[in-house]
């Protein structure tokens, strides 16, 4: 079997340059994953940041955990649940606005933390979508303006904590799905592990590494690369003995945000006679029939969108000129 491909950052700064870069070709083509080390967040932010995340689960979210298992007798369960997940978990939001003050029990010293973090995760999205940019023949900074909109990129963070669960065997922590955004960073548990993908019909650990950072792309890279990048499905088994500890950040798509396959992108795989196979949509609509369609295959979103596209011509039209016209009064 394949190994799980892990980059070593640090790599792409000698010699072994090219072979890093090969490396996270290929993880975004064939895998929709990959783990990054030596990514240049300091491991003494990482390593507060996971102390005051798993004391806010203690403090905080896991009586409320308890309090929902009850409600949903979810510990004595016959069958297997469909309908719901073994996770506790809540949102920040980063941009274009933060909720971070909003959030009343988040420690003053953990607000801090968590800020410090964000912007370093905020960096290295910004510095993996430029190195994707350079794999793929697209001028440095396609991807993010490709994500910008009129507002800059939405950036936020699922903290989740997946506790011990009696029947494992009859609930996920996460059910399997895609995401549905941009490129995902996920700074996990590197004692309990449970994040599985799904790779050529069988599910595949995603390996706990201490103070590595997993990366996964989610649909926009993929319309966006017209499937030349993956992603791919993903879900979390639970253990019965220990909490997972997960804190999943999502670069994604400003909401007005026009998506569609780069058109270099398109131009090249025509000549291989590879045809355009996404629609153009704008983010918020996609995010809207998201929800609703999360844990079924992707390609019915896709189609979906797809089937929307000709009655939304003429507002993607106008949204289209609407943003060069921004852009060309920005420089």
């Amino acid at each position: 079997m394949e190994a799980f491909p892990i980059v070593d950052m640090k790599k792409l700064n000698d010699e072994d340059r090219a072979a890093a870069m090969d490396m996270i070709r290929d993880a975004c083509e064939n895998w929709g994953f990959f783990e990054v080390m030596n990514h240049g967040i300091s491991h003494d932010l990482m390593d507060k940041v996971e102390k005051l995340t798993k004391e806010h689960y203690s403090k905080c979210m896991e009586k409320r955990f308890k309090e929902m298992v009850a409600r949903n007798s979810l510990d004595s369960v016959q069958s297997e649940v469909k309908d719901l997940d073994w996770e506790s978990t809540f949102f920040l939001r980063h941009l274009p606005d933060s909720n971070m003050s909003e959030l009343p029990d988040l420690g003053e010293d953990y607000r801090e933390a968590m800020t410090e973090f964000a912007a370093e995760i905020e960096k290295l999205a910004e510095h993996l979508l430029d190195l994707f940019c350079e794999n793929l023949g697209l001028e440095k900074g396609y991807l993010k303006k490709a994500f910008y909109g009129s507002r800059g990129p939405t950036f936020g963070t699922k903290v989740s904590n997946y506790p011990p669960c009696p029947q494992p065997e009859l609930i996920k922590g996460l059910r399997a799905h895609t995401d549905a955004g941009g490129i995902i960073l996920l700074f996990q548990d590197d004692k309990v592990g449970g994040l599985q993908l799904l790779k050529d019909g069988k599910w595949i650990d995603v390996p706990p590494m201490c103070h590595s950072i997993v990366i996964n792309l989610g649909d926009q890279l993929e319309v966006i690369t017209n499937g030349k990048y993956k992603s791919v499905e993903h879900r979390v088994n639970v253990q019965t003995v220990g909490t997972r500890m997960s804190i999943a950040s999502f670069y994604n798509p400003g909401s007005n945000a026009l998506i569609y396959p780069a058109p270099e992108l398109v131009e090249k795989m025509k000549e291989e006679n590879a045809p355009i196979q996404y629609p153009r949509f704008v983010f918020e609509d996609y995010m809207k029939l998201y929800p609703e369609l999360k844990f079924v295959a992707k390609e019915p979103r896709f189609e979906a969108m797809k089937a929307m596209e000709p009655h939304f011509q003429s507002q993607l039209l106008d949204f289209e000129r609407e943003l060069r016209i921004k852009s060309t009064i920005s420089k």
